[in-house]
C-alpha cells in the first residue's frame, strides 16, 4: 500500500510536469506532450489500483481476466484525455468542474472494472451501497481538483494534487471494502486467466516508466525554472533602461521590478518581491483594467507619501506563463506642466490677474443660474487713457509696470467675491458680485479717481494716466454673458466719447446708437458700390488777384432714403472700420479726373486721413490715379493733418520725400492745433500751411487770435512757405487776411462747396473776388451770383449748414 501511494504520487506528479511541459512547448510537440499527459495519469490511476490488488492477499487463489484489465486500462486513459480535453477549451470554472467529472469517471471506471478484472476461486459480492457513495463522492473531488489546476492563485492550486490522489484512493479503498469474497473449491479459472506473478511485471515496468517519466518531468522543470530565472533576469536588466517603472506580478503578487520604481516608490528589490500588489497601488484594480489601457491612481511610497501616477497592464509570455507587466508612469511633472499651462491659458502672465477667457467663464458660472433680482452684480470694463503715448515714450518694460500697478489698486478697491480681471492690452474688468446701481456707480467713481488722480511712478518717473469705464448690471442690462460685456464696452464708448476720465452706465439708447452706426457703416460700403457717392468742391482764391487758384474736393454721401449725410456722420465710422480706404481711393481718383477737365492753372486738394496715409500704397494710389486721369502732379495738393507726423517719423518722411519727387505739393492742414510743432515744419517737405479756422473765427475782434495767425503768416513767410486762411466768413477777415499777407483765402465769404457742374460755372468767372480796396475788404461776387445765373440757393441746398464741427470732419473728407 505504500508503495501504491508512493507510485500514485510519482504519476500524478509526472503527469502534472509533462502537462506543464505541454503548455510550454508548441505545434506537434505540445500534442504529443499533451497524449504522453493523458497516457501517464491513466497509467498512473491503473498502475496504483494493481499495486494495491497485488499486495491484497485474500487466503486463495487469484488471477486476473486479462480483457477487462486492458479495458480499465483503457478508460482510465480515455475518461482523463476527455477530460483533459474539456478543460483545455474553456478555463471557466464550470466547465472545468465538468472536466474534473469525466476524469473521476474514467478513474472510477477503471478501479470498479480492473476489481471485476480479480478473480479468486469462489464468489465475489458488492456493497452496491457503498459502490455507489465512493463514486458520489469522489467526482466532485476530482471536479474541485480540476478547477484548483485552473485557479490563478498558488494555494490554491497546491491543493488540487492532493485532492486528486485523495479521490483515488477513496475509490479504491472504498471498491476494496464493498467486495466480499468467499472460497469455493468448485469454482475453477477461465482458461485465458493471468496469474498475479505475470501481472506483477507488467504493473511494475509501467510504475518504473511513471518513475522515469517523473524524472524527465523533473528535469523539463527544473530546465523551465531556469529559464524562468534567466528570462526574469533578463527582463529587469530589459526593464530598467525604461524611465517608466515597471511591475512583473504573476497573480497579484509582485516577481520583480526595475530600478525606477523602486526610486519612485523608495523600496528595495528585496522590499518589493512577494508584496502584493495593493500594497502599492491600493486604488488600482488589476483585474478590472483592460490590457495596454491607461488609467490613473496613485502609488504609495515606503515613506506613506502619495504620488500620482498613469498605469498600463500589459501580459507577457514568461517561460510557460502569462506574467502580468504593469508600467507606472510618474505623473508629477506633467501635472505640475499642465498647471503652469492652465494658468497661462486662464491667468494674465503679466498681472496675475484672470484672462478674458477666465473671465467669461466666471461670468458664464455666475449667470449659469436663474437670474435673481434680489442677486445682481455688475460688469464694469476699464480702459486706460493716454496709455498708448506712455508705451511710445516711456517704453513697453515701463507701460508694463504702470499695468502691474493699476491692477494693485483695483485689488484694493473691489471687496471679497469681486473678480479682477485683465482683458488684454491696457483693458481691465470686474465682476462686482451683490452690486445695485448705487454701488456698483462708487466702484466706478473709485476706479476713475484711482487712475485719473494718482501718480504713477516708475524708475524715478512720474507718470500721469486717467481712465474711463462702462459697465452694466445683471440682470437688469442683459441676462447673457456675452451680452454683458457687449453693453458694458458700449458703455465704455460711451464714457469715452463723452471726454474720457468718467463713467457711464449701459442705456438701450446706447445700443441704438450701435446698431445706427453698423447700418451707417453697412450703408457706406453699399454707397461705394452703388455710387451714391459725390465730390463738393469748395474754391481757394488768390488773396492778391481774387481769381481761383484751386479747389479742396470734399465728398458727400446722397443716401437714397436720408437725403445728403453729413461726414460728421460717416467719416469716422470710416475710418474705423477700415473703408477710409477705398474712400479715399475713390476721392483721389474722381477729383484727379474732374480736375482734369478744369483749366491747366486750377489745382484741385484733397485731404489725407491719418488711417490712409499709414497705407503702403498710397504712394503708388496718387501715381495710379494721376495717369488715369492725365493730370499733371504739379496740379494735386495733398492736405495733411499734424496727426499723420505723430506716426513713424522715418516712413513719414519717407513716404513725404516720394510723393514729393513726383512733384505732388504737400500741405500741412490745420496749422496751429493739435500738436503743432516748429520741427516739423524743418523736418518735413510742406509747399504750403494752411491756418486753421478757429483761430480765424474771431478775428479781427479778438487780439489774441489776430496775434496768433500774424505771427504764423510772418513764421511761414520768412521760411518761404505761403500760407491759406481757411475758414473765412466775414469781408472784415478777408480784408486782414489780404492785408496780413496770405496768399490765398477759403471760406463761406469766397464760396460754400458747390457741386463739380457749378465749380465749372464758376471757373468761368475771371474773378471771384474784387481786388482788394482801399479800405481793405473784398467783395464776394457770390452776392451776385444770382444775377449772372448762378443757383445760389440751390447750392445752399447742397452743402451742408455751417457748424465747426461740420468744418473739422471735412478736412478728412
Amino acid at each position: 500500500m505504500l508503495l501504491a501511494c508512493i507510485v500514485c504520487a510519482i504519476g500524478i506528479y509526472a503527469s502534472f510536469a509533462v502537462g506543464r511541459h505541454a503548455a510550454r512547448a508548441s505545434g506537434k510537440a505540445r500534442i504529443h506532450w499533451g497524449v504522453v499527459n493523458v497516457v501517464a495519469s491513466g497509467c498512473t490511476a491503473w498502475a496504483t489500483h494493481f499495486i494495491v490488488l497485488l499486495a491484497f492477499e485474500p487466503h486463495m487463489p487469484a488471477a486476473f481476466e486479462p480483457f477487462l484489465t486492458a479495458v480499465s486500462l483503457a478508460c482510465a486513459i480515455i475518461g482523463i484525455g476527455a477530460g483533459a480535453t474539456v478543460s483545455i477549451t474553456d478555463p471557466r470554472s464550470p466547465r472545468q468542474f465538468l472536466a474534473g467529472m469525466i476524469i473521476g469517471t474514467g478513474v472510477a471506471a477503471l478501479h470498479y472494472i480492473g476489481q471485476s478484472a480479480y478473480l479468486v476461486q469462489g464468489t465475489v459480492s458488492w456493497d452496491l451501497e457503498l459502490v455507489v457513495s465512493s463514486i458520489a463522492v469522489s467526482l466532485p473531488l476530482f471536479g474541485l481538483s480540476m478547477v484548483a489546476i485552473a485557479n490563478r492563485n498558488r494555494r490554491i492550486r497546491q491543493c488540487a494534487a492532493p485532492l486528486m490522489l485523495f479521490a483515488i484512493a477513496l475509490l479504491h479503498f472504498c471498491g476494496m471494502a464493498a467486495m466480499t469474497l468467499r472460497y469455493d473449491p468448485s469454482v475453477a479459472f477461465p482458461s485465458d486467466a493471468v496469474s498475479p506473478q505475470a501481472v506483477t511485471p507488467v504493473v511494475a515496468g509501467v510504475s518504473l516508466a511513471l518513475i522515469m517519466l517523473a524524472v524527465l518531468g523533473w528535469r523539463f522543470d527544473l530546465a523551465a525554472k531556469a529559464r524562468l530565472r534567466q528570462d526574469r533576469r533578463r527582463l529587469r536588466d530589459l526593464a530598467d533602461v525604461a524611465l517608466e517603472g515597471l511591475l512583473i506580478t504573476q497573480s497579484n503578487v509582485i516577481v520583480t521590478s526595475n530600478s525606477s520604481i523602486e526610486r519612485l516608490s523608495g523600496f528595495a528589490q528585496d522590499d518589493l518581491a512577494g508584496r502584493h500588489v495593493s500594497a502599492l497601488l491600493p486604488h488600482f484594480d488589476l483585474a478590472g483594467l483592460p490590457e495596454k489601457e491607461e488609467r490613473e491612481t496613485e502609488l504609495v511610497g515606503a515613506t506613506g507619501q502619495r504620488i500620482p501616477v498613469r498605469v498600463l497592464r500589459s501580459e507577457v509570455p514568461l517561460g510557460h506563463k502569462l506574467q502580468t507587466v504593469i508600467a507606472v508612469r510618474d505623473q508629477r511633472e506633467r501635472l505640475r506642466t499642465e498647471a503652469k499651462m492652465r494658468a497661462l491659458a486662464f491667468n494674465d502672465s503679466l498681472t496675475g490677474l484672470p484672462n478674458r477667457a477666465s473671465f467669461y467663464e466666471l461670468l458664464t458660472l455666475q449667470t449659469a443660474v436663474p437670474a435673481d433680482a434680489d442677486k445682481p452684480f455688475a460688469v464694469v470694463l476699464v480702459d486706460l487713457d493716454r496709455f498708448k503715448q506712455v508705451n511710445d515714450t516711456f517704453g513697453h518694460l515701463t507701460g508694463d509696470t504702470v499695468l502691474m500697478q493699476i491692477a494693485d489698486r483695483l485689488r484694493a478697491l473691489v471687496k471679497a467675491g469681486d473678480v479682477v480681471a485683465r482683458l488684454g492690452g491696457d483693458e481691465f474688468a470686474v465682476m462686482h458680485s451683490g452690486a445695485q446701481a448705487e454701488a456698483a456707480c462708487a466702484l466706478c467713481v473709485g476706479i476713475v479717481e484711482a487712475c485719473n488722480s494718482g501718480t504713477f511712478v516708475v524708475d524715478g518717473q512720474s507718470i500721469h494716466l486717467g481712465a474711463s469705464v462702462g459697465f452694466a448690471l445683471y440682470p437688469a442690462d442683459g441676462g447673457a454673458p456675452a451680452e454683458l460685456l457687449r453693453n458694458a464696452d458700449l458703455a465704455l464708448y460711451a464714457a469715452k466719447a463723452d471726454g474720457k476720465g468718467t463713467y457711464r452706465r449701459y442705456e438701450s439708447a446706447l445700443n441704438d446708437k450701435t446698431q445706427e452706426r453698423q447700418a451707417l457703416e453697412a450703408g457706406l460700403r453699399r454707397a461705394l458700390t452703388d455710387g451714391q457717392l459725390e465730390l463738393h468742391y469748395q474754391p481757394l482764391v488768390d488773396a492778391k488777384t481774387g481769381r481761383i487758384a484751386s479747389a479742396e474736393a470734399l465728398v458727400r454721401w446722397r443716401h437714397p432714403e436720408r437725403g445728403l449725410v453729413s461726414p460728421a456722420e460717416f467719416i469716422e465710422i470710416a475710418e474705423e472700420s477700415g473703408l477710409i480706404i477705398p474712400l479715399g481711393n475713390w476721392v483721389l481718383r474722381t477729383a484727379c479726373a474732374e480736375a482734369a477737365t478744369w483749366p491747366a492753372n486750377i489745382g484741385v486738394a484733397i485731404n489725407l486721413s491719418p488711417v490712409q496715409f499709414r497705407d503702403k500704397a498710397l504712394a503708388s494710389n496718387v501715381v495710379s490715379a494721376l495717369k488715369e486721369a492725365g493730370l499733371e502732379p504739379q496740379r494735386l495738393e495733398l492736405e495733411i493733418t499734424e496727426g499723420v507726423l505723430l506716426m513713424d517719423e522715418a516712413r513719414t518722411l519717407h513716404t513725404l520725400n516720394h510723393l514729393r519727387a513726383m512733384h505732388v505739393r504737400i500741405s500741412m492742414d490745420d496749422f496751429g492745433t493739435g500738436y503743432s510743432s516748429l520741427s516739423y515744419i524743418r523736418k518735413f517737405p510742406f509747399d504750403k500751411i494752411k491756418i486753421d479756422q478757429s483761430f480765424v473765427r474771431n478775428i479781427p475782434h479778438d487780439a489774441e487770435s489776430v496775434g496768433i495767425v500774424r505771427a504764423i503768416i510772418t513764421m511761414s513767410a520768412c521760411l518761404g512757405l505761403p500760407t491759406t486762411m481757411e475758414g473765412v466768413e466775414t469781408a472784415e477777415q478777408f480784408g486782414f487776411a489780404v492785408s496780413e499777407g496770405c496768399s490765398a483765402i477759403q471760406g463761406y465769404f469766397v464760396s460754400r462747396p458747390v457741386p463739380a457742374a457749378q465749380l465749372r460755372t464758376l471757373l468761368g468767372h475771371d474773378t471771384l473776388c474784387a481786388s482788394v480796396e482801399g479800405d481793405g475788404v473784398g467783395r464776394s461776387i457770390l452776392a451776385d451770383s444770382r444775377d449772372e445765373g448762378l443757383d445760389s440757393a440751390s447750392s445752399d441746398e447742397l452743402v451742408l449748414q455751417h457748424s465747426a464741427t461740420d468744418r473739422s470732419i471735412n478736412r478728412y473728407a
